[in-house]
């Protein structure tokens, strides 16, 4: 079964299914990286999504490499460049990657342009089809925090000034297209407001957030914003980083490569939101594991089907390291969840909500 597709912009189809890279140049080594790129490219998939910042947990010696392989990828193996969508990002604001553009400090047009310019030399390509802001550059509660917290708002970067930056990126051909990550239903909409006020500014099409079972926080407020304004959520880490899998609740803990355990103690972003040690998110993986075996389906289906059945998903957003793992994700394309299954899952998802935010 091929990988059905979706129009994400009138003249932009991805396919419902896109490969994450952050694991390129950390995890995977190119040659590792290629296999997977070739795979998921041969069953269908043309969606491919990086940032400046990749690999993760990020460093100043890897910076970068993620974009690098697949521009190695599409020069090496002479992929034709309009059968694939690149979608990459900029970094916001960050005091501890101070070896990207000295922090960087901020998000304005100036940083923009000077990343853009460099992933279009890492990725060896004229031009991008997304780019994406990674998160935003003013303060807003995030990878793992949910409440905001007025005290701590600062001085940020007009996002008027942030479009017409993005904007002479459009008119000068390097990007096509612009969205968003790890945005708040304020945020998307100041963005959309602000793009109709000005020329050149472009329109956001997207929005990149985390969606799962263990976290629907994206249907308290955004899916509203998203729907009434027809911008798409590519929803990413459709199985919570490998919760979902079940290979940490394994006997042994799960793999000793698998992320959560070679980078335990590095890897703090991921460690705060995919807490293995809480019991909501024990219970929880555990009840929707239950569901699956119930239903016969492998838990990866269960937890990828559910994602791509949302109606405001144009892609789910995943990553893998090994061709078994891209195959797994590949044979939730098939599945299609009753409304028997989807009750069963809304049943734990009221008594655990959004464990993993």
């Amino acid at each position: 079964m091929a990988v059905p597709l979706f129009n994400l912009a009138p003249d932009l189809t991805v396919s419902r299914l896109c490969l994450g890279t952050m694991t390129f140049g950390e995890q995977n080594s190119l040659p590792e990286s290629f296999l997977l790129l070739d795979k998921a490219f041969n069953s269908g998939i043309n969606f491919f999504d990086s940032a400046e910042m990749y690999p993760v947990p990020q460093r100043a010696e890897t910076q970068g490499r993620s974009e690098e392989y697949v521009g190695r990828w599409m020069r090496e193996r002479k992929v034709p460049r309009d059968r694939v969508v690149l979608a990459t990002k900029v970094s916001g604001p960050s005091g501890q990657m101070t070896w990207i553009r000295g922090g960087p400090k901020c998000l304005d047009a100036r940083n923009i342009t000077e990343a853009i310019d460099n992933s279009l030399l890492r990725l060896q390509t004229d031009y991008i089809d997304l780019y994406q802001i990674h998160w935003p550059d003013r303060y807003v509660p995030m990878f793992g925090e949910t409440e905001y917290d007025p005290i701590k708002q600062f001085d940020s970067v007009d996002i008027e000034e942030q479009l017409d930056g993005l904007g002479r990126a459009v008119d000068a051909g390097k990007i096509r297209y612009v969205g968003l990550s790890n945005e708040t239903p304020y945020g998307i909409m100041k963005f959309l407001h602000l793009a109709g006020c000005g020329p050149g500014r472009p329109k956001i099409v997207s929005v990149q957030n985390s969606y799962h079972v263990l976290c629907r926080a994206f249907d308290c407020g955004m899916a509203e914003c998203c729907h009434h304004e027809r911008v798409s959520l590519l929803a990413y880490s459709p199985l919570a980083m490998g919760i979902l899998s079940g290979k940490y609740f394994l006997p042994d803990g799960g793999p000793a490569d698998a992320r959560l355990n070679l980078f335990k103690g590095r890897y703090s972003e991921g460690e705060s939101r995919y807490n293995l040690s809480s019991s909501s998110v024990q219970k929880a993986t555990k009840a929707y594991l239950d569901i699956a075996g119930k239903y016969g389906l492998h838990p990866v289906s269960l937890a990828v089907a559910f994602v791509l059945k949302h109606p405001l998903v144009a892609s789910a957003v995943f990553g893998a390291t090994k061709l078994w793992q891209l195959q797994e994700v590949l044979n939730a394309c098939k599945v299609e969840l009753n409304p028997e299954i989807i009750a069963d899952i809304n049943k734990v998802h009221t008594t655990y909500p959004n464990p993993c935010p």
